[in-house]
């Protein structure tokens, strides 16, 4: 079972991929650009850093666009970070970047200043360990509702149907750090920079199979 990571230019690839490695040695984890060699793998793992105009830019320069929307329709689908952002119809970002729209909602600007319940600034963009409230979904399997995971991030994902939350994370203001429906599953945090938790939710999905559980 082969795991393709998305190379589109962005993106912590070469981190993504060995800590896949690492939790999956059984299976073939490959970075690529290749529209054929994503097509062809059974599973596919989009990251991603940076600005949500320039993701966007990058994947229509390579023309992978398609077989982004085509994995993410048809074989288990890991979306990080920028990677969960672009699944959206419209990014707030750079003035407001259309995305690949897979799912309707906004990616939105948490604010600045931002505040707390007691009215403390908080930093912008929310970067270090954060908790995530976790809704049932087996790539939770073998994680403990509340584990804290990586965050670096100044945008966040407002999606239109709340049956796509499953997880959400408090800075300032209640957030959706991941969603899933179907074969797919994406975090806005950063799975291969959370120790032990982090490379759990990795090997969950390295045995998924789109499903309702993992194998």
């Amino acid at each position: 079972m082969s795991i393709a990571v998305v190379d589109y230019g962005m993106g912590n690839l070469r981190s993504v991929a060995k800590a896949l490695q690492h939790v999956a040695a059984d299976q073939p984890v490959f970075i690529t650009s290749d529209a054929e060699e994503i097509h062809r793998a059974e599973r596919v793992v989009f990251p991603g850093q940076g600005a949500a105009r320039d993701c966007m830019r990058e994947l229509h320069a390579r023309n992978l666009h398609t077989v982004v929307m085509q994995a993410a329709r048809e074989k288990p689908f890991l979306g990080i970070c920028m990677g969960m952002q672009v699944l959206a119809d419209h990014s707030e970002e750079n003035a407001g970047v259309e995305c690949l729209g897979l799912y309707p909602g906004n990616v939105r600007f948490f604010g600045n200043p931002l505040c707390d319940v007691q009215g403390v600034t908080l930093k912008v963009p929310h970067m270090g360990w954060n908790q995530v409230q976790q809704t049932a979904h087996p790539l939770w399997h073998n994680i403990a509702n509340n584990s804290r995971f990586y965050f670096v991030h100044s945008y966040y994902m407002d999606p239109q149907d709340q049956s796509l939350i499953m997880g959400t994370t408090t800075h300032g203001k209640k957030f959706v750090s991941a969603m899933g429906r179907n074969n797919v599953f994406a975090v806005q945090f950063h799975p291969e920079k959370s120790a032990s938790d982090g490379l759990q939710l990795l090997k969950n999905f390295s045995r998924w199979q789109g499903t309702d559980k993992v194998t």
